[in-house]
């Protein structure tokens, strides 16, 4: 291959022969480094010097301006090809080019004789190298070999011709590559374990209520292996009643999930308790800083009670919980709001707000409304607009609130959301939801009174004669209880679900019931013992402003 018309042009050519000449100048009268400096700036690559300061020229600087180009360039590792004009001809492939791709025909278009620049969408840069006159890089593309390059383009100026031809320079890359394909690898199997440690520590199937239909919905964010710690759980607490939780442990990663898992068993053991929304965040908030004190965490915890049609709730610094009636209309539940769990130093309070037949509430994480080029307020305010327009079943709303929020694959935060549904029951199904009342004065007349009412309510609700049976019985050992132990005013509600029927006597004492063994020799303590062998299951708790409530459910099915 004849490289004389290519050598005119390649940097440092005029400066050297204008060193053997004597003169030291270039024809333009600039100095050797300035000539160097501007054609650098026209995307050429000056070689090395081979004079010394002062004109002098170092040993075998001749040997090395007789070099032919094209014997350098042939022990170059890197595939080097020259191709000119606009079609892009083959000039020129170096030794290590031919290795990789075998050879090729100088003087043909690059499309037919360079095949695999075509297969790396190379053509293109080619043509904005031959435009712009300026160096474009394509990195890390894989080739027809199997190997990866990057390719480095430069342009290339040829005296006589319209258009000059383009260098092209490829690194072999394929070690860095594949290390990076094994990082990206490791990553992903880093977040596919931290994705299924977090997914593992919540919920595996919501528990289903008899008053409510609920669903929830966790998104994690990113791409990255730091799953965030948020976290929803739904519990039966017996009696009809059910607590609902929601929280968001602050920061990302393996630890903020074990945290979040702590924090959730917590929950559930505190709420077996049956204690007050506000009762049970402060016991977390103490356990909150022996798990980690560097960690704190935000949570709603609130309990929805069918007899009272209301949600009371707590909240440690957790976004308000979102409630629409049956008109449509949505509210925001505001203060009592605490510091988050784990900041200690709080005493969190009690509040409560309507959630009547119709109600749609929904609890959720910062996710899904906090965005970094908008105020938190203008999140909460657009979800209040989507739950306003969002019907149909729980999960339907959970999709669409997701949906409404920009919720993508990418998004780069954790997502929960609690979505509770208070159905409206007509015809046949509202006479599977009853509940019946009796107010107890007290007397020696409550207990028959008590047994009787129960008899009465049981056959119009139309239930076998052995379950009426049990019902009565119950509801007399519990008002037997409350009269011997408690003090007025004493409350008998009955109430029947599609799958359990519940019997509750409340009364003004707040001394808990417990269930003890009775000597045969005992005058006293077996109407517990009795009530918890003939039920499904029976509780009690402690009621707001005093006193308590005893209850005990049977299995309809």
């Amino acid at each position: 291959m004849n490289f004389t018309r290519w050598s005119a042009r390649l940097p440092g050519t005029q400066r050297r022969a204008a060193a053997r000449a004597g003169t030291g100048l270039s024809p333009d009268g600039a100095t050797p480094g300035r000539e160097a400096q501007d054609r650098r700036a026209d995307g050429s690559v000056p070689a090395a010097r081979a004079e010394q300061p002062g004109g002098r020229a170092r040993p075998g600087a001749a040997a090395l301006d007789d070099l032919a180009v094209h014997e350098v360039l042939d022990r170059v590792p890197a595939l080097v090809a020259l191709v000119q004009g606009a079609d892009h001809r083959v000039a020129y492939v170096n030794a290590a080019y031919t290795a990789a791709f075998g050879p090729r025909t100088p003087g043909g278009a690059a499309r037919d004789q360079l095949p695999e620049l075509v297969e790396t969408g190379l053509l293109p840069l080619l043509d904005q190298v031959l435009r712009s006159a300026r160096p474009r890089t394509l990195k890390s593309r894989t080739a027809s070999d199997g190997r990866c390059y990057t390719f480095t383009c430069t342009p290339v100026a040829v005296e006589g011709e319209r258009h000059g031809g383009v260098l092209v320079f490829a690194a072999d890359v394929t070690d860095h590559a594949e290390a990076g394909e094994r990082l990206r690898a490791s990553e992903r199997r880093q977040r596919e374990t931290a994705v299924t440690l977090q997914r593992s520590l919540l919920p595996q199937e919501l528990e289903q209520p008899d008053d409510l239909r609920i669903a929830a919905t966790y998104h994690p964010g990113g791409t990255e292996a730091a799953v965030g710690g948020d976290w929803y759980d739904v519990i039966t607490l017996g009696g009809g009643r059910t607590a609902l939780v929601i929280g968001d442990v602050m920061g990302r990663g393996v630890r903020a999930a074990a945290v979040m898992g702590q924090l959730r068993t917590a929950v559930r053991a505190y709420a077996r308790l049956d204690l007050p929304p506000h009762e049970v965040l402060q016991l977390l908030d103490g356990l909150a800083s022996e798990i980690d004190a560097n960690q704190i965490a935000t949570c709603v915890y609130a309990v929805h009670d069918p007899n009272e049609g209301r949600l009371v709730y707590a909240s440690a610094g957790h976004l308000p919980i979102l409630v629409r009636d049956a008109e449509g209309e949505v509210v925001r539940t505001e203060e009592p709001t605490g510091p988050p769990l784990g900041a200690g130093g709080w005493v969190h309070a009690s509040a409560s707000v309507p959630l009547t037949p119709g109600s749609t509430a929904v609890l959720y994480t910062d996710g899904l409304v906090e965005r970094r080029d908008k105020d938190l307020d203008e999140g909460i305010t657009a979800l209040e607009r989507a739950l306003a327009g969002a019907g149909g079943s729980p999960q339907v709303i959970c999709d669409r609130l997701m949906r409404s929020a920009g919720v993508t694959a990418d998004h780069d935060d954790d997502v929960a959301v609690l979505v509770i549904q208070h159905p409206e029951r007509t015809g046949a199904e509202a006479d599977l939801f009853r509940h019946a009342e009796l107010e107890l004065l007290g007397g020696a007349e409550a207990a028959p009174h008590a047994r009787a009412f129960t008899s009465g309510v049981l056959a119009s609700w139309r239930f076998p004669a052995d379950l009426r049976d049990l019902g009565v019985l119950a509801a007399s050992e519990l008002v037997a209880n409350s009269l011997q132990h408690g003090m007025p005013p004493m409350r008998l509600r009955l109430r029947r679900t599609d799958r359990r029927l519940i019997v509750e006597v409340t009364d003004a004492d707040d001394h808990l019931p417990r269930r003890r063994r009775a000597e045969p020799g005992d005058e006293s303590g077996r109407g517990i013992a009795i009530v918890a062998t003939i039920s499904s299951s029976w509780g009690c708790r402690r009621t707001p402003g005093g006193g308590k409530a005893v209850w005990c459910e049977f299995a309809l099915r």
